[in-house]
């Protein structure tokens, strides 16, 4: 792979990763309701979660799961419950962010818990696997061995995300101060409970 290619890939490969999804929703959400550490915990999970997309392509399963309606159906409808599930407990949530008498940011964040919510929204997303088997061979160089343009790519789209996720989730934490309103708080939790709810949905519609 050469460095243009390489910069042409970086360059749609950030396009297609500051799109609002779920995972840039998720690092809002924590950015707001938790802390820097809840941002960082969320972010790993999430670049841990490609890592093992990108792995499961490169093995050829993510052409498996192209070629298999039947698979790509079960791991769609597992992406799309785990995010309605996501949006219901967001849209229920009854967090302050602030405790009552100081109004300190409540710092009490179950820092494996941050993580594993966002590592399994990205396994779970069978889109996800399919993008890496269709728009990395984009840019890989045929008559070179595919391993290290494929490892070289994943590291770059891990990179590239994970600066992403922190710059939203830091950016978030910066605005918390605006949630000392109750009544802006509880319309903060029923906004991004319905998003992930609306991505579970629109996750149900995708057609093999």
């Amino acid at each position: 792979m050469t460095f243009e290619i390489w910069l042409m890939f970086s360059a749609a490969a950030f396009l297609n990763i500051i799109s609002p999804g779920p995972a840039i929703i998720l690092a809002i959400s924590n950015g707001v309701s938790s802390s820097a550490k809840a941002v960082f915990a969320s972010s790993i999970g999430n670049i841990v979660g490609l890592l093992v997309l990108s792995t499961v392509s490169m093995f050829g399963l993510g052409l498996l799961l192209q070629t298999s309606a039947v698979l790509f159906t079960v791991l769609k409808f597992i992406g799309a419950g785990y995010l309605i599930y996501l949006g219901i407990k967001k849209f229920r949530s009854t967090d302050t962010f602030f405790t009552d008498d100081t109004l300190a940011p409540v710092e009490q964040v179950q820092y494996t818990k941050k993580f594993k919510e966002a590592l399994l929204v990205a396994v779970t997303n069978p889109k996800a696997t399919l993008f890496f088997i269709a728009f990395f061979p984009i840019f890989m160089d045929t008559s070179a061995p595919a391993l290290p343009q494929f490892t070289i790519m994943t590291i770059t789209f891990m990179s590239i995300s994970f600066l992403s996720l922190m710059t939203y989730g830091l950016i978030a934490k910066a605005a918390r101060h605006w949630f000392k309103n109750q009544s802006i708080v509880k319309a903060f939790h029923r906004v991004t409970g319905g998003i992930f709810m609306g991505f579970g949905v629109a996750l149900l519609q995708v057609r093999n």
